[in-house]
């Protein structure tokens, strides 16, 4: 079975390199001769359409793993096709030295989520056998009292990490901050960004027409993929680190005043740029303040009272209000 599906991956790799124009499901079953074997029409004992369909969404999914970069495409008929272009799965010779080598060393075991760990260590593998200096290796085996990790606990995170890789349209339900119920989302996703401990996604937003960013941790229940292209312009990568950074309230324009309980919100302390006591329980800081800052500041509960800017107390005001109501 193993060998039947290895060689029923590589037929299925070389048809979507070879063609020059997207093939549909259709035209994939009909050119592979594992699937023409395994789904014959005129026979009653092959497999269901339902049963195909299972088949060649697994062993897309395979190639994908395995790095083929695969295009889904609709033409004007609505009909869906896929090719894997040439000059996308085109790599030119790759070398390191020892100091990128230990680099990449410490990125493979940056990854707590169980998919990119595996992933992470596949890789170095390949690039061992490839000839990569053995000086990742040797850090390896030195002891380390600060191990550096990327935690992922949201279940939307692997999801759109695929969606972001092949450039496909997600549907998912995200509930605001401000808001009591979720509301339904249509967004072609361009990249997830971790700041100060969250996830979020950076994307064009098809019901409000914008960009838009949203955290991994609101996300509620199932992501579902579309098929379809992206209808806007994926902008550079940089550019995106930037709309996430200023969404998250990282870009900081005006200076706030909040009172902070003795003892607790150690992030926000750390942050603070000056901080003086204000009584036997509480604390004074003067905080940077920008986009996103009324969110975070909820997350304190009781342990924070804003005391000025007004708007920024309204905020945080109101979303405790909403939080309160469920």
């Amino acid at each position: 079975m193993a060998i039947a599906k290895a060689e029923r991956l590589m037929n299925l790799a070389l048809c979507l390199l070879g063609t020059r124009r997207p093939l549909s499901k259709r035209e994939l079953r009909e050119s592979i001769e594992a699937y023409v074997e395994a789904f014959r029409p005129t026979d009653p004992s092959a497999g269901s359409d339902e049963s195909f369909n299972r088949m060649f969404e697994r062993d897309k999914d395979d190639l994908r793993e395995l790095g083929l970069v695969i295009e889904t495409v609709e033409n004007l008929d609505g009909e869906v096709g896929y090719l894997a272009r040439r000059d996308s799965n085109r790599l030119p010779p790759i070398t390191f030295d020892a100091e990128e080598a230990a680099a990449l060393g410490v990125a493979a075991r940056v990854w707590q989520q169980a998919r990119l760990a595996g992933a992470a260590s596949g890789a170095l593998q390949k690039l061992r056998a490839a000839g990569m200096p053995e000086a990742e290796e040797a850090y390896e085996e030195r002891p380390s009292a600060l191990e550096p990790r990327i935690p992922v606990h949201e279940a939307a995170f692997e999801p759109l990490m695929l969606a972001c890789r092949d450039r496909r349209p997600v549907v998912f339900d995200y509930r605001k901050s401000s808001a009591a119920r979720p509301e339904q989302r249509q967004v072609e996703p361009w990249t997830l960004e971790c700041w100060r401990g969250h996830w979020y996604l950076a994307g064009w937003d098809r019901d409000r027409g914008a960009e838009r960013v949203f955290r991994l941790s609101r996300i509620t229940g199932r992501v579902r993929s579309r098929t379809g292209s992206f209808t806007a312009p994926v902008p550079d990568v940089s550019t995106v680190r930037e709309t996430v950074e200023s969404w998250a309230g990282e870009t900081a324009t005006r200076t706030a005043l909040i009172r902070l309980r003795s003892g607790a919100g150690y992030p926000l302390r750390a942050r603070a740029s000056s901080v003086r006591a204000a009584g036997p329980d509480w604390d004074e800081l003067e905080i940077p303040y920008g986009h996103g800052l009324d969110a975070w500041l909820v997350e304190f509960g009781p342990d924070v009272v804003v005391v000025e800017p007004a708007g920024l107390r309204a905020d945080v005001m109101d979303r405790l209000r909403a939080v309160a109501k469920g």
